[in-house]
């Protein structure tokens, strides 16, 4: 089932943190004259559907030969990183704008999203994921703030998978009582985060180590790690928001990391994707068993209302003015007004 609605100077900062993200290489061949080396920037979420989908690659006509060196880390400094220099041929985020950057930077073609799916190459949707046996009962928006649950979800200064969160957790009370009713519940639900880590990944990790009640993430993150044999289990809501992440190419990438991308979109790239817990972005995808889903056979269920960022809160240019301004945004001074920034 588908879930689709829809090049400044290298500064010492970006050199350090470029060092800081950490570069490593993967591949199907070792480097050398025969091979081509791609560079994939990408937020930390969807590495193990990236590599999937770089082993499956390799077997084709246009992956033969091709040797990874990847970079992983919070999706919006990664992206001010490839603005910054940091060399990249194939970029996977999680908000649109961060590739806008690179646009408006004019590393990436401003044709980038024209293609049928408009750029996006993984879907998910937001989940909220609790200790095994669900001991607090958490079944909705409504069970995060009461008293005495604690929340982690990462940091949405830094992490893209936490703007996505924080919408999901806006729109679902602001659906029927408007702004108001919005800025209520994320003023109470800040007040119960226990934790802001910079990426999904880490707030994964950190919820792992034991913080927390609940952790808001992506279903396939908790797909993902429940087939690594963590023994926690998730809840989608009824009402929730679609997660919709795109990735680009560079414009003086390979040639071949043109031909990833569309291995990517493509069916057989897609299943790639799913067998990570991701959700197709086409129907023509075929889905089976998931293994770490709460139904395998069955493993992405439609929620009651599942709210998109074009139609349900104006897409992302409105979004980030109204909800993340460093000045003047919702979001921002609910975090400094509760002490959570």
């Amino acid at each position: 089932m588908s879930t689709r609605t829809k090049a400044t100077r290298l500064t010492a900062a970006t050199v350090a943190l470029a060092a800081a993200l950490g570069l490593s290489a993967c591949g199907g061949a070792d480097a050398d004259s025969s091979s081509t080396t791609l560079s994939l920037v990408g937020f930390a979420v969807p590495k193990a559907g990236n590599n999937a989908a770089q082993k499956e690659f390799a077997k084709t006509d246009d992956g033969k030969g091709v040797v990874w060196k990847e970079s992983y880390g919070a999706s919006g400094d990664q992206s001010r990183a490839v603005a910054g220099g940091l060399k990249a041929d194939y970029v996977h985020f999680s908000l649109t704008p961060d590739v806008t950057r690179l646009v408006e930077a004019k590393l990436v073609d401003d044709t980038w999203d024209d293609g049928e799916h408009k750029g996006i190459v993984t879907d998910s949707v937001v989940v909220l994921v609790v200790r095994e046996g669900n001991p607090k009962n958490i079944q909705t928006w409504d069970d995060l703030v009461k008293p005495g649950v604690s929340i982690v979800t990462p940091n949405p200064g830094s992490s893209g998978s936490a703007r996505w969160n924080i919408l999901a957790g806006w729109q679902q009370a602001a659906d029927e009582g408007g702004d108001a009713a919005g800025t209520d519940y994320l003023t109470k639900f800040f007040k119960n985060v226990a934790a802001l880590p910079g990426s999904g990944r880490d707030a994964t990790a950190a919820f792992q180590a034991g913080t927390g009640d609940v952790l808001i993430s992506y279903e396939n993150e908790a797909i993902l790690a429940r087939q690594q044999g963590e023994k926690f289990d998730y809840v989608v809501p009824d009402e929730t928001l679609l997660i919709e992440n795109p990735a680009a190419v560079l414009k003086d990438a390979d040639p071949k990391a043109e031909a990833f991308l569309e291995y990517v979109v493509s069916d057989e790239g897609q299943e790639q994707y799913v067998s990570k817990g991701f959700r197709p972005i086409s129907d023509s995808v075929e889905v089976g068993e998931v293994e770490g889903a709460n139904d395998p056979s069955d493993p992405f269920p439609t929620p009651t209302k599942l709210f998109t960022i074009d139609g349900d809160l104006g897409g992302w240019d409105a979004i980030n003015t109204k909800f993340f301004d460093e000045n003047n945004g919702i979001i921002t001074k609910i975090q400094q007004e509760t002490g959570k920034s």
